[in-house]
């Protein structure tokens, strides 16, 4: 009996150790392969063009809707409760910094982890089963640097567009419920310039270069660890996903609660 329960605390504990040290080593061998992105033919344009499509463009429908019904939601649902006190106008402010703040950088990150990071562990998993990370190691080729850069790159120069595109989406959202709700268009838009800065717009936008990393990270680190078969390729995709979207809404908190020690 005490043998197969110092087994199951041994192999608790291994599993503690990996799901630590192995994240660290692979961030670690990230960073040490950054010098090889300035040597010759370090970036591949053609790879970063193709995730660019994929991670930025191709998702832009998909956040602009959902922003702008996030938008219109929010915008609703104030309404409903300022409209007890008086305060209909201040509608403009809560949909205003929610989704410049919070929704506009969340939602954008939610679609990139279903999009991308699925995608990234996908897509290195099957090279694994086919052993081409192999082959990229005896051609003298860092498999670190020659498939997480390009993607990485593509996510940071990819959320900040997505961003911008959900918080107009989002505030138009907001603005088409107020306006439905007897608010005049002129008093809502001259509300929206006041009230929100560009600061504002920096701190939502400095939130999505910290998603891009995580997704890029997660993604790649799930393909990375996942067996060489099919199986294994669905489960590191999932658990690109799960990953992604845990770390996602743990920055979203941390980066919320710092935002509120500098006043914003």
């Amino acid at each position: 009996m005490a043998d197969s329960t110092n087994k199951g605390i041994g192999r608790f504990l291994e599993t503690i150790g990996a799901n630590i040290v192995d994240p660290l080593i692979f961030l670690g061998g990230v960073v040490a392969n950054f010098p090889a992105l300035f040597r010759k033919r370090g970036l591949r344009k053609r790879e970063l063009l193709y995730y660019l499509d994929l991670c930025g463009a191709k998702s832009v429908p998909v956040v602009a809707l959902i922003c702008f019904l996030m938008g219109a939601v929010l915008g609703i649902q104030a309404m409903l409760q300022m409209r007890k006190v008086g305060t209909d106008i201040f509608v403009v402010d809560l949909v205003g910094f929610a989704v410049l703040k919070e929704f506009g950088p969340l939602m954008a990150a939610m679609i990139a982890t279903g999009r991308a990071a699925s995608a990234f562990a996908a897509e290195i998993g099957t090279m694994k089963v086919n052993d081409e990370i192999n082959a990229l190691e005896t051609m003298g080729i860092p498999p670190l640097a020659y498939l997480v850069y390009p993607k990485l790159l593509a996510m940071l120069i990819a959320m900040p567009l997505l961003t911008v595109i959900g918080d107009v989406a989002g505030i138009a959202g907001g603005m088409l419920v107020g306006v439905s709700m007897e608010i005049p268009l002129a008093a809502y838009w001259s509300r929206t310039v006041t009230v929100l800065d560009f600061i504002t717009f920096l701190l939502g936008i400095g939130k999505t270069l910290c998603f891009a990393v995580l997704i890029t990270l997660a993604g790649c680190f799930c393909g990375f660890k996942s067996p060489p078969d099919a199986q294994g390729v669905g489960r590191g995709a999932t658990s690109a996903v799960v990953a992604s979207i845990f770390l996602v809404v743990v920055a979203d908190a941390i980066i919320t609660l710092l935002y509120s020690f500098i006043g914003y």
